[in-house]
């Protein structure tokens, strides 16, 4: 009979998790859609790669909407089972509260096991990935966003102008390069004709530039003229992608456990903080178990929507807490195994409380506040009405 019945609660749990993992990663990606559809509209960049470039931005969206995803699927199936009057009958029949936990810790333990391995391979592999399409898109359409008759600074550092240019962007007429890459010297080159060319062994593009002038300007206030027939002038690509060391976020596991000797205290400090955060996300899928079994109980007595606005209230306050321990850590007020595992302990503790509390049947302390603001709320407003 307990197989059955684990069985029964078991299916109850997946398709709200999956309908919550596409609703938060969905509400997640809108504030990228912005930009991917600038780099299509702008940029020329084929819908095939902004495909890609999601697809590897997924991985670091899902180590958060997982547990998000977890905790939603189970205060609702617990709200329907509750709502049902399913849970009293499985009480009346002697099964208490805690012969119910098995399969929702189950099915948390297999969650918890995808975010570790999201964690552990998924991130780095998407970070890479993205950073190579990034420079891939760079060198493909870096011509494309140079537009006829506009300063177009297409490259940082460099303003580029063409008074004609080609369909394909790379034959161009009249053409105006400022280049203040150095910025001690900085250059102005005219030139009567140009192309644009890409080099994909040294990741750089080529503008090779005919019958022309270059202008610069020298320390103490020198000035240099050059004429040429033929110029031409390399811009690395690799200066289009963000710049500096690899951030901590964008290691793997295995390079965050082994910093390179001669490496900072503020950067082994970052490190193990990042480190600790990773491992500790996952868990927090048990600890949203504890939180979720409770709060979707309460269902039937506080009502749907108020057992909805309390799971997302949870998740609010999960990650206000997390940031609030983060910035502790990084002012070393705590220590990074603390500041990456105190708010999963904190959590825990809450819910193992809420849990207690409900299979002893007795309130829980947050089920009185929303009828009581309802109430409030209707009294006042109503009143107000009336008048």
């Amino acid at each position: 009979m307990k197989k059955t019945l684990y069985r029964y609660i078991f299916n109850e749990i997946p398709p709200p998790f999956l309908v919550g993992m596409v609703t938060f990663t969905f509400v997640l990606l809108m504030g990228r859609f912005l930009k991917l559809a600038e780099m299509v509209v702008e940029k020329g960049v084929p819908f095939t790669d902004v495909l890609r470039m999601v697809s590897y931005l997924l991985p670091s969206f899902w180590l958060f909407t997982i547990p998000m995803a977890l905790l939603l699927s189970i205060l609702l199936a617990f709200g329907r089972l509750s709502g049902d009057s399913e849970v009293t009958a499985m009480k009346s029949c002697g099964i208490s509260l805690y012969g119910l936990l098995p399969p929702p810790l189950l099915f948390s333990a297999f969650a918890s096991l995808l975010c570790m391995w999201v964690t552990v391979y998924a991130i780095p592999w998407g970070n890479s990935s993205f950073k190579a399409l990034m420079l891939e898109i760079a060198q493909s359409s870096a011509g494309i966003s140079i537009k006829e008759k506009v300063f177009n600074n297409a490259f940082p550092d460099m303003v580029i102008y063409a008074e004609t240019l080609d369909a394909k962007a790379q034959n161009m007429a009249g053409v105006i390069v400022h280049d203040e890459r150095d910025p001690k010297t900085p250059t102005t080159i005219f030139a009567e004709t140009g192309a644009l060319y890409s080099d994909p062994k040294t990741h750089s593009m080529e503008f090779q530039l005919k019958n022309g002038s270059i202008h610069r300007t020298e320390d103490k206030g020198g000035y240099r003229m050059v004429q040429f027939q033929e110029y031409v002038l390399r811009v690395a690509l690799t200066d289009t992608v963000p710049k500096g060391p690899k951030k901590a976020s964008e290691m793997t596991i295995d390079e965050l456990l082994h910093p390179p000797k001669g490496t900072d205290k503020k950067e082994v400090l970052a490190r193990s903080l990042e480190l600790h955060s990773r491992l500790a996300l996952p868990f927090s899928c048990i600890v949203f178990t504890f939180m979720g079994v409770p709060l979707g109980i309460q269902n039937r007595r506080s009502g749907k929507a108020s057992g909805f606005s309390l799971s997302i209230a949870v998740i609010l306050c999960y990650y206000v807490a997390l940031s609030a321990f983060d910035t502790l850590g990084e002012h070393g007020i705590l220590p990074p195994l603390l500041s990456g595992w105190g708010p999963n302990l904190l959590f825990l503790a809450a819910g193992v409380y809420l849990f207690m509390k409900t299979a002893a049947e007795e309130p829980l302390p947050l089920t009185g506040l929303y009828p009581q603001m309802k109430e409030l709320m209707r009294t006042r407003f109503g009143k107000g009405g009336k008048r």
